[in-house]
């Protein structure tokens, strides 16, 4: 997060740069050889990554906004990171077990129905919005439940001075 707060002071601001758009910032999993897509497979919506802690998130939202950098951040919440391992903050994962945040009933297990759980064909508007994103298990956006962790976490963003979002995988998630 460092390397983005200096480049909003040195170059995007002094450029009449207006946003900047960043990963995913909430814990994500860590995977061999850390390729760039770990990022977009969330552990929990902590402040956490390999960016940084939520103290320099925080101090680096602060130093683009106050360089005239508006920050939009990558939010990833149709899914959860597949398999099991541990995140960026130390959490662990197993399936679709995400302690302390989400456990196997927030998941669209049921509402899948292929054979393997996931999606088979993208042409099955049902399939591509309740089955497995390659292996990673599909939250239920239906569940009170699961949308108030997500309202929680947005909220901490807006909180800590994000100005915007772009959703990722909108097109595995129904409408509404």
């Amino acid at each position: 997060w460092s390397d983005i707060a200096a480049e909003c002071e040195r170059f995007l601001g002094p450029n009449g740069f207006g946003a900047v758009q960043i990963s995913p910032p909430s814990e994500n999993a860590v995977k061999y050889s850390r390729p760039w897509h770990e990022r977009y497979q969330p552990v929990s919506y902590q402040l956490q990554t390999r960016g940084g802690s939520e103290a320099e998130f925080r101090d680096m939202v602060n130093r683009c906004n106050n360089a005239g950098v508006r920050i939009y951040a990558d939010a990833v919440f149709n899914h959860m990171a597949q398999g099991s391992g541990y995140g960026t903050a130390g959490s662990t994962y197993n399936g679709e077990d995400f302690p302390n945040i989400y456990s196997a009933f927030d998941f669209n297990d049921g509402r899948c129905h292929t054979g393997s759980g996931e999606i088979e064909n993208y042409g099955d508007v049902n399939q591509v919005r309740n089955c497995k994103l390659v292996g990673m298990p599909d939250l239920n956006l239906g569940s009170d439940y699961v949308r108030g962790k997500i309202a929680e976490y947005l909220n901490k963003l807006i909180d800590a001075g994000v100005a915007g979002f772009r959703v990722d995988a909108c097109k595995h998630m129904w409408p509404g």
